[in-house]
């Protein structure tokens, strides 16, 4: 449990982090664009993960009583914009699951953590990238810098640039499909890769990831990500 000084500000789940301060929601760390009322009733359904929270608490959170709007419309807009920021789909939810005529429940799996101020600038890690170089085989930690908690990798060069194109289209979609294909990793901070080989090019490294849901596969990090070689 977070201590008085460290208030839960940020949560998690799959591939999102949720800044209920800054009223900002990020995916595998690319702010996604969300307006105020469908980010406010997520907030409220993380609140309490797996609890109903029906329809008329909504209105009295989010409209109050001397507010003239169409409530009905407004929270179906709100809800429909919310399911489509985290690629939701009504028929079969992973994350937000309506209950008719009662209300909504978050059903995702949540993490919680303190918030944590701005990460410092990592010192950038002074690397031989010649494929002969001395680093090769040695052992080295993803680091993002806590900010966010996970990086989104590629499993090769085309992965790359196709990720590329992806996030100046800001393609989601796209990007939530290479996820599905086993293309990109979510990989958390701190987790221990192998150097294989550098890519000087394209200043990214080939490394095997050591541990966690992907451990054995190969992947393309970002030269800047590498840190603690040992």
């Amino acid at each position: 449990m977070a201590s008085q000084n460290q208030p839960i500000q940020v949560m998690r789940f799959d591939a999102y982090e949720v800044h209920l301060r800054a009223g900002e929601l990020y995916k595998a760390g690319r702010k996604i664009k969300l307006q105020v009322q469908p980010f406010q009733v997520l907030a409220i359904l993380l609140e309490c993960p797996g609890q109903v929270v029906t329809r008329e608490e909504l209105q009295k959170r989010l409209w109050p009583a001397d507010t003239f709007v169409d409530f009905d419309h407004s929270l179906n807009t709100a809800i429909k914009k919310l399911r489509l920021a985290l690629s939701d789909d009504k028929k079969k939810p992973r994350f937000v699951e309506t209950l008719p005529k009662r209300g909504y429940r978050f059903i995702g799996t949540l993490q919680q953590c303190p918030e944590r101020p701005p990460a410092p600038a990592i010192a950038s890690v002074s690397i031989n990238t010649s494929t002969s170089s001395p680093n090769v085989g040695r052992v080295a930690k993803l680091a993002t810098g806590g900010k966010p908690a996970v990086a989104l990798v590629s499993i090769d060069e085309a992965t790359a640039a196709e990720r590329e194109k992806l996030d100046a289209a800001n393609d989601d979609v796209g990007l939530s499909l290479l996820i599905a294909a086993h293309r990109l990793f979510l990989l958390p901070d701190g987790t221990p890769l192998r150097i294989l080989e550098f890519h000087e090019a394209t200043s990214r490294c080939q490394v095997r990831i050591l541990e966690g849901e992907h451990y054995g596969k190969t992947a393309l990090v970002p030269l800047h990500l590498l840190d603690e070689i040992t």
